[in-house]
């Protein structure tokens, strides 16, 4: 199994927790955009296309933000029978009126059911997303969801550095232990 993360908007830094995992655990990746400042949609659903071609044998994608926005994106439009499954951690409502003007050119979100199975991990005070709107997209793509109370964003500003619930939901959704990289023994 390999695990590629797929981060939003301005990338994810060295303290986020994508970037915690892929250097705790083997066997992670991640899409690496030509520029992370400036979301483009078709670009970044090429950019993941290209990443998941990339790789022999089954994959799991954990996006953050825009970037689970673009592997729903991805999914709805591309998919890959190699890929079983992806982890959705607050994507963005890049439809919202009062979206960030950076990130408005991802929409439009998909309005069908995903042919992958996902999980949707949301927060009831994401200032990128309401819990009400996480909750009809979990609907539409055929998500399960759980909402993380007062998680904002799920992004390190917001205590989300080192976490270790992403890896457990990994297990759980690919059913395969994660394993620790040579020198580390697990994500605090």
């Amino acid at each position: 199994m390999h695990y590629v993360t797929v981060p939003g908007y301005t990338g994810s830094g060295p303290d986020h927790w994508q970037t915690h995992l892929e250097n705790t655990y083997a066997g992670f990746s991640r899409v690496v955009q030509d520029d992370w400042a400036t979301v483009d949609r078709d670009r970044w659903v090429a950019r993941l296309d290209e990443t998941v071609r990339s790789i022999d044998g089954e994959v799991f994608l954990i996006g953050h933000s825009c970037g689970s926005v673009t592997i729903a994106q991805w999914a709805a439009t591309h998919g890959d029978s190699r890929v079983v499954g992806a982890l959705l951690v607050a994507p963005a409502d890049v439809e919202a009126a009062d979206t960030l003007p950076a990130i408005s050119p991802q929409a439009p979100l998909p309005a069908v059911a995903l042919p992958l199975k996902t999980h949707l991990v949301v927060s009831d005070n994401d200032p990128f997303l309401s819990l009400e709107r996480a909750l009809a997209l979990a609907e539409t793509w055929g998500s399960t969801v759980e909402t993380v109370p007062g998680g904002g964003h799920l992004a390190t500003r917001d205590g989300y550095g080192p976490w270790s619930h992403a890896a457990t939901l990994i297990e759980r959704h690919t059913g395969h232990a994660l394993v620790p990289t040579q020198g580390r023994t697990s994500l605090v």
